[in-house]
């Protein structure tokens, strides 16, 4: 019997990508290209002249892969907060390697490009600026994909909900008094804010009327 044969390919040239300054075209005989990174050409030796047989040529596919996920990655994080979650719904929206994303999330926040904790306060201090209360803030960290176990700190540097609902209410009937459907409108605009129905009626009591639980 004859030994299995292993087919090679061989490297034709190598030229650096005119649209990206992170990718190297990789060409080889036959017409097939492969998009490397430095990454790639350093650790595999890739040059002209060299052959690839379908194994090395396999883990050259997969390591540019990997290098490009990440430079994916890179670029996501380096323009706004993300959480692991987020980042890993980018990188495999249009088909990419789930296990190649996962590697990726984790090595960011290894970076520290990806910091769950910050982002946490730091959505915590946006919707509280914009006069929301905690329950919003929950709904946020929990659709943006923020481990539950890192809410607790985040919702600590929240404002009094009471204040909050002061002001609201305040800014609201500007020192007038509201009628039972001004009380109703106001109040589902409060829930709807995310602040508690306890924390709601007490800002009523506050002002000398209660709201009934209708």
């Amino acid at each position: 019997m004859y030994p299995p044969t292993t087919s090679t390919m061989r490297i034709d040239r190598i030229e650096p990508s005119r649209r990206r300054k992170d990718r190297v075209l990789v060409f080889l005989e036959g017409g097939d290209l492969l998009r490397v990174t430095e990454q790639e050409l350093l650790v595999f030796g890739l040059r002209p002249g060299l052959e690839l047989p379908e194994q090395l040529l396999a883990q050259v596919e997969q390591s540019a892969k990997r290098s490009e996920m990440k430079a994916r990655g890179a670029r996501l994080t380096g323009s706004r907060m993300l959480s692991k979650k987020q980042v890993m719904e980018h990188l495999t929206r249009k088909g990419g390697d789930r296990e190649l994303a996962e590697d990726t999330a984790q090595w960011l926040e290894e970076l520290g490009a990806v910091d769950e904790s910050a982002y946490a306060a730091a959505i915590a201090r946006h919707y509280a600026a914009m006069g929301y209360g905690p329950g919003r803030v929950r709904q946020e960290l929990q659709r943006r994909g923020i481990p539950q176990e890192l809410w607790d700190d985040a919702l600590d540097t929240l404002p009094d909900p009471g204040e909050q609902i002061d002001r609201f209410l305040s800014s609201k009937l500007r020192g007038g008094e509201a009628d039972e459907a001004a009380k109703r409108r106001l109040t589902g605009a409060l829930v709807r804010r995310g602040f508690s129905w306890g924390d709601i009626r007490a800002a009523w009591n506050r002002l000398g009327t209660e709201m009934s639980e209708e």
